[in-house]
């Protein structure tokens, strides 16, 4: 988020120089304000259906602008912890229920201005598409395709883990 004036006092900002980086702060000193653009935490699924034969299931957003195919994700809410947040956007995006959770990783997305947590999920029930999830596809671990940022990289740790082999990058 660009702020142009500060969101406590509406003077403006200016640039200022703090733990190393440039930041958008208050040019009233008496309020101090400093935009510090923390990072976002979203949650991540890489989920593995159990019962249809471990398949990992992809999705593809409705507000994507190209099909492509990726991890459940969404923020946290105020008050739940990651797992709680994971299990939650996994029944609302895809109605499956969550059977148990496995942390993959931290992951910086910084186009996004986002920390990814992403989870290994093992999930089961009647895929039910929410209004976020345009269509869905079902890939066998050792096809998936990691691709290059964000859960992609998930993707990538949590094959490796299992000794699935990488496609050639070539």
């Amino acid at each position: 988020m660009t702020y142009v004036f500060c969101p406590q006092c509406g003077s403006r900002l200016i640039d200022l120089e703090l733990g190393g980086q440039t930041r958008a702060a208050c040019a009233d000193t008496a309020c101090g304000f400093v935009h510090w653009n923390n990072p976002v935490p979203v949650v991540a699924a890489l989920i593995e259906c159990t019962d249809r034969d471990g398949q990992i299931l992809l999705a593809c957003n409705a507000g994507w602008k190209r099909r492509f195919f990726a991890l459940i994700t969404g923020f946290l809410e105020r008050v739940e912890s990651p797992e709680e947040g994971i299990r939650r956007e996994i029944r609302e995006e895809v109605g499956l229920s969550t059977d148990s959770l496995e942390l993959i990783g931290l992951y910086p997305f910084e186009r996004m201005n986002q920390i990814i947590i992403a989870y290994h999920a093992r999930c089961h029930g009647d895929i039910v598409l929410g209004a976020e999830i345009a269509e869905y596809t079902l890939v066998p671990p050792a096809s998936l395709k990691p691709w290059a940022a964000g859960t992609g990289l998930a993707v990538r740790d949590w094959m490796l883990r299992r000794g699935l082999p990488l496609p050639d990058s070539g």
